[in-house]
């Protein structure tokens, strides 16, 4: 299709959201294209999935920099190279700075795994179960300053079982995520969901005050 926003997607790691975000581009009728991966690790296995999909990679080391601004100069420098029109952070962990966060203000999201608000920052299936919620989850959402922060697109709920170990509950919010990010992202990139007052609005009009659970989760 014609206008499909031209999508840079930063990871650090495996890149398994990325290679969701992959194979949902391959789709005709998506409205969202893939034309550069960025890393900050140059391990990273996620950039040999994506140069295997015929995607242009590309390593910005920030080990390599002074500090958080000079790194950002050239993340930001290689985005516009490539004519992004949006970001999508699959597993990018690095902290941005206010001004990289509001360059980029709306048109760069993020998958966390938890059901945002709750469990911001790390190792979230585990403090899951310590809390003793019953269910867990991912969300997808605009990025902001704050950490895992910003008007909220879509999230997936999952069960919590009572056998759970954080591995498990990690793997089912994984399949939860590989499915929310795509749907996401289809949702920005088509023009269907947007910020209104800090709150994300479907082009219906309505505004998403709680959960967008995907109608595939029974």
């Amino acid at each position: 299709m014609s206008g499909r926003k031209r999508t840079g997607v930063l990871i650090s790691g495996r890149g398994s959201n990325m290679s969701a975000l992959i194979n949902a581009c391959k789709k005709t009728d998506y409205p969202a294209e893939i034309v550069v991966v960025i890393s900050n690790k140059p391990g990273a296995p996620g950039l040999g999935i994506a140069s295997k999909a015929g995607i242009p990679v590309k390593v910005v080391d920030h080990k390599k920099f002074s500090d958080r601004e000079a790194f950002e100069v050239v993340l930001d420098d290689t985005l516009r190279q490539a004519k992004v029109d949006l970001i999508c952070n699959a597993g990018f962990m690095r902290l941005l700075t206010q001004k990289f966060v509001e360059d980029w203000r709306d048109r760069q999201i993020n998958i966390h795994p938890s059901l945002l608000p709750a469990f911001k920052g790390l190792n979230t299936h585990k403090r899951a179960l310590e809390a003793g919620v019953k269910l867990s989850g991912c969300t997808v959402h605009f990025v902001r300053t704050e950490m895992d922060a910003g008007p909220i697109i879509a999230q997936a709920a999952v069960p919590v079982l009572p056998d759970d170990s954080a591995d498990v509950l990690a793997k089912r919010v994984l399949e939860a995520e590989h499915k929310l990010y795509p749907l996401a992202l289809k949702l920005v990139a088509s023009g269907d969901a947007s910020v209104q007052g800090e709150k994300v609005v479907f082009s219906k009009g309505q505004t998403v005050h709680g959960p967008y659970i995907a109608p595939w989760f029974d």
